[in-house]
């Protein structure tokens, strides 16, 4: 394409609808540069260039680079060796490292390991009783009071409940 004012060749392209109308416009470097369009100063080609060369995202390379104030362990040295330097190192890798423990859990970010047989009961109990609150809220929330109260009820049952006795040393 050659630019509209002059014969050289256009270096911006603009399409532009204006009531409906297409209206495209070819300009060279000058006169490109005289109506305010900022050009690049490195041609496109060669920043892809360079990020297919590193092979890793400019994310990617920030959070390898990372390291730990503490002890210097850098998070690149963490993913060989899989092991921490000190305490401070999980707060210091944080987002990456709940990533990895994530995906190598399935998806579990809590405890799903077996419970101590003196409290199966109890952590039943609270899981219910959080999930009750919640639906209550969202019933309010949707102005839903009788569900609310309907839930509110299922709660109060959940409270009264007898917890299981607990072993005593005597």
């Amino acid at each position: 394409m050659k630019c509209d004012l002059c014969d050289k060749p256009a270096v911006v392209h603009e399409v532009v609808i204006q009531n409906g109308n297409k209206v495209e416009m070819h300009l060279c470097a000058e006169h490109a540069t005289a109506k305010g369009y900022i050009l690049p100063t490195v041609p496109v080609t060669q920043i892809l260039q360079q990020f297919t060369i590193s092979g890793k995202s400019i994310k990617a390379q920030k959070a390898a680079a990372r390291r730990c104030e503490a002890c210097g362990l850098t998070f690149a040295e963490f993913r060989q060796t899989g092991r921490f330097g000190c305490a401070s190192c999980y707060d210091a890798f944080m987002p990456s490292v709940a990533a990895i423990i994530e995906r190598a859990q399935s998806g579990a970010v809590s405890h799903r390991g077996s419970t101590p047989k003196r409290i199966v009961g109890q952590a039943d109990r609270a899981a219910m009783r959080r999930q009750l609150i919640k639906e209550i809220e969202t019933a309010v929330a949707a102005e839903q009071y009788e569900r609310a109260a309907s839930l509110q009820g299922r709660l109060h049952l959940l409270g009264s409940e007898q917890t299981p006795p607990s072993e005593t040393n005597t």
